[in-house]
């Protein structure tokens, strides 16, 4: 077997998720400035994987983003080789960690979350097939609570006795992320808080070691829980209590705008208090991977994993109503309109499903897009850093297009682009569009300068005219 100076990771998934993670790894140096690590990025033989594949080899974050870190920190791991990138499931064979970040989607069949962990499974099995007794698996996907112990435990074991390995050697730890893609994209893996846990001493303490090297600790430590059905309880109580929250809002958000005032203006009064702080914001509602699916994964584990038959009508309820939020941006826009979309034209500022970021996954906008066309209604699309809107198979503009052919526009996402956009100069001498903006991309001091200027101009979460 080769030796290798360096501890070799190999970083299953190359999505959004381990793409960056990988480069992280990549670039963790010791006291000396030497790279702690050898990383292998491995991904699927798909046309999607090696397209990955390739653009990481080639120096460049395969996915569209704000985060300039990304690329300059790829760029510095390719120079010093420490990282690359590879569809060869054998880069296993001599790794001493294995970092998981596979996708895992929760399907709904019959408004009910229904577990389908096929793919996962699999790419379980193709880690225990592979590794060596040495190596430590860190789960990093959000996965339903009992995954490691139910799942993943017992496929290492079988891997391991059907090589010949001893079973008791596995080491199994669980350590979720908390990337948030934008401008900080980098900086929410190395500089943010991490849980972690293992299933026995030995393999927490061997996780605690890695993620000590690459995490910036002394400011963001570890936080290490008792188990792994924990951990993954963790990560996903909190982002069912996000989801929560903005659903709440959803039900404030029709009050203010039926009774006339500015739930922006309340919410910051609230927000004083230091115990309300986290209460969110008006919007047309939430996208991305986690929060649409999270809710719904212990639900689903508490009957087919963990054999409990337990309810969670909060969590329940937050799916439903989210579902239905960018609607409500519909039935805004529809009513601006005098009643009707029938032959209107109308141009969707913004298809990704958060500002800064070109992930279109469960995109609000989805919805609002479907609904419209549905009504009538011709519709363009713009983003910044989305080339080609893959739900609805569509190419997008990327620059902003003239506005007076449109009778409405809709902002569905605070990017960059569109905050620093002075409406009164792109609409020119136009002034019949209405626009509607979802995610007050302009305050109160703007959006009273734009009307002054003759610009019809509402916010969603705020009474007409405010």
């Amino acid at each position: 077997m080769k030796k290798y100076n360096k501890q070799k990771v190999c970083i299953q998934g190359l999505g959004f998720v381990g793409s960056a993670m990988a480069i992280a790894v990549s670039n963790a140096l010791d006291h000396q400035e030497k790279n702690y690590f050898e990383v292998v990025g491995i991904d699927l033989k798909s046309p999607i994987g090696i397209n990955r594949i390739n653009a990481l080899n080639s120096g460049m974050f395969p996915f569209g983003n704000t985060d300039p870190k990304l690329n300059k920190f790829l760029k510095k791991a390719i120079k010093n080789k420490s990282f690359r990138a590879s569809a060869d499931n054998s880069e296993f064979k001599n790794a001493q960690i294995v970092v998981v970040d596979i996708h895992l989607d929760m399907p709904f069949k019959n408004d009910e979350p229904k577990l389908e962990l096929d793919g996962f499974k699999k790419a379980i099995n193709t880690i225990g097939n592979f590794i060596n007794e040495k190596c430590l698996v860190i789960i990093e996907t959000t996965v339903p609570p009992g995954t490691c112990s139910e799942i993943v435990l017992p496929i290492l074991r079988e891997c391991f006795i059907k090589r010949g390995l001893d079973p008791k050697k596995i080491k199994l730890a669980h350590s979720y992320e908390r990337v948030m893609p934008g401008e900080k994209y980098y900086d929410s893996i190395i500089n943010f808080w991490r849980v972690y846990s293992g299933i026995n001493e030995e393999s927490a303490l061997a996780c605690e070691k890695f993620l000590s090297k690459v995490i910036n600790t002394k400011k963001y430590p570890l936080t290490k829980l008792s188990s792994t059905l924990a951990s993954e309880t963790s990560k996903l109580l909190e982002n069912t209590y996000r989801t929560v929250n903005i659903a709440f809002i959803a039900e404030w958000t029709r009050y203010a705008e039926k009774v006339g005032i500015d739930l922006f203006e309340v919410i910051q009064a609230i927000q004083i208090r230091p115990t309300h702080k986290n209460i969110r914001y008006p919007g047309i509602g939430i996208g991305g991977y986690c929060l649409t699916k999270d809710p719904a994964f212990t639900p689903a584990a508490s009957k087919e994993l963990l054999k409990e038959n337990l309810d969670f009508p909060f969590s329940k309820l937050a799916l439903r109503e989210l579902s239905k939020m960018p609607l409500h941006a519909v039935n805004r826009m529809r009513e601006l309109l005098g009643g009707s979309f029938n032959n209107k034209n109308i141009l969707i500022c913004g298809v990704s499903y958060r500002e800064n970021v070109a992930d279109t996954r469960y995109s609000p906008a989805e919805l609002i897009f479907k609904e419209i066309k549905k009504e009538g209604g011709n519709i363009d699309c713009h983003d910044p850093l989305v080339n080609y809107w893959d739900e609805v198979k569509i190419r997008i503009k990327n620059t902003l297009p003239r506005p007076n052919t449109y009778d409405g526009i809709i902002f569905t996402v605070p990017h960059k682009q569109y905050k620093e956009l002075d409406l009164s100069k792109w609409l020119s001498k136009h002034r019949n569009a209405v626009i509607l903006d979802g995610f007050m991309i302009w305050d109160k001091k703007k959006r009273n300068e734009f009307r002054n200027n003759g610009v019809k101009l509402q916010s969603v979460g705020v009474g007409n005219g405010l």
